[in-house]
């Protein structure tokens, strides 16, 4: 084999391995995270070590990075950043967190499926999105948002008898299920506070598209949003656990891991997830989602001792299929983006071959390429979500 061939494989092959090692990491986030909230820790806190960590982590890079490239602040800006940061990470996360201590890792990773789903109905609410009813792509994204919420309500309402694995057989499910954590799993409960966590996730994600057009230096953008997060979710932790001031404590144990990991995940996912969605597109990044719920349900029996439940898992697959047609019928927008592009370039090559010297209109193509740049932005947030599981 030679050395071009070599080089050739090994760059098909990255994706697919940087996306598989991704979804490993974030798997072992979750796990390590539910771990952490059962032992005790306050999901506020949680919230304010982690995007700590992130802060250090990220300011660094955007310092060196974007110093030629970053806008001035202004207060119109800085007025945004403040709300991206209360809906991420302060809102997102904490309610995010408490459907986890509610429920399970496995179901939380399967909940979060949704997100697409629920991203393109907030867009179309917004008038982001056009439906055109009659083209089979809208068809197939308006039936896979209600597919998606249909297997979320299976998930919560039916519960059905337990899956044995083989690894699981004979175990004292009851002895089991009292020591998942410090708060007994409602999951109805737990879904409406995962449900709540997407939305403000959804509504960052489209916000965040739009400032994005006026501070486009994303790594400063996400160190700002970390930053300003971390210092609302300090207030919010303050005001939530000033009567439990030990909870700020932490040893060398899952409560220090978990926001220290963390923080290096979403650092590490950052980078890898850009690399991947400029080789091969969002649509690739999201179709390794489900990877992540398999390993998670898997680690999940292991270590946590979690259960499987006949209608959780049929509320996944459901979750997956509709998941899958909303990625379809996105992929199916993105070539769409590309006509009023070719029209202007052909329009000059006309214009050209007839010796006419106008030439395209300035606003026009800024126009196109803002509409295009905002919905890549929309899709690349969107499913961002699911590494920080």
């Amino acid at each position: 084999m030679t050395m071009k061939a070599s080089t050739i494989i090994y760059n098909q092959a990255m994706p697919y391995l940087a996306m598989v090692f991704m979804s490993f990491g974030s798997s072992g986030l979750s796990i390590v995270t539910k771990h952490a909230l059962n032992r005790g820790m306050s999901q506020h806190v949680l919230v304010v070590y982690r995007f700590a960590i992130a802060t250090l982590v990220l300011a660094p890079f955007a310092i060196v990075f974007d110093w030629k490239v970053r806008p001035k602040m202004t207060l119109s800006v800085f007025v945004q950043i403040f709300l991206l940061g209360l809906l991420e990470p302060v809102l997102d996360h904490n309610f995010f967190y408490t459907g986890m201590k509610y429920t399970t890792a496995t179901f939380t990773t399967a909940m979060c499926n949704i997100l697409p789903a629920l991203t393109f109905a907030l867009a179309c609410i917004f008038k982001l999105e056009r439906v055109e009813i009659r083209r089979v792509r809208s068809q197939a994204k308006v039936v896979g948002t209600m597919v998606t919420v249909g297997g979320a309500m299976i998930m919560t309402l039916i519960k059905g008898p337990i899956l044995e694995l083989p690894w699981t057989k004979g175990r004292n499910h009851l002895g089991q299920s009292s020591a998942n954590g410090a708060h007994n799993q409602d999951l109805v409960k737990g879904t409406l506070m995962l449900i709540a966590g997407c939305c403000c996730w959804s509504c960052f994600v489209i916000s965040q598209a739009v400032i994005l057009k006026s501070y486009p230096a994303k790594l400063s953008l996400t160190a700002l949003i970390c930053t300003m997060g971390m210092v609302e979710g300090t207030i919010l932790a303050f005001a939530v656990e000033w009567h439990n001031t030990s909870v700020w404590l932490v040893h060398l144990d899952s409560k220090l891991i978990a926001p220290v990991y963390g923080g290096m995940v979403s650092a590490f996912a950052l980078y890898t997830m850009g690399s991947v969605i400029k080789k091969r597109g969002p649509v690739f990044v999201s179709a390794f989602n489900p990877l992540s719920m398999v390993i998670v349900a898997i680690l999940g029996s292991f270590f946590l001792a979690e259960e499987m439940y006949l209608g959780r898992v049929i509320g996944s697959v459901v979750i997956v299929f509709g998941l899958y047609l909303v990625l379809w019928g996105k992929s199916k927008d993105q070539p769409q983006s590309k006509p009023d592009g070719v029209v202007a370039r052909a329009d000059q090559q006309m214009a050209t071959i007839n010796d006419h010297r106008e030439t395209p209109d300035p606003e026009f193509i800024s126009i196109d390429a803002n509409r295009v740049r905002s919905y890549k932005n929309l899709i690349e947030g969107t499913h961002r979500k699911t590494l920080e599981v």
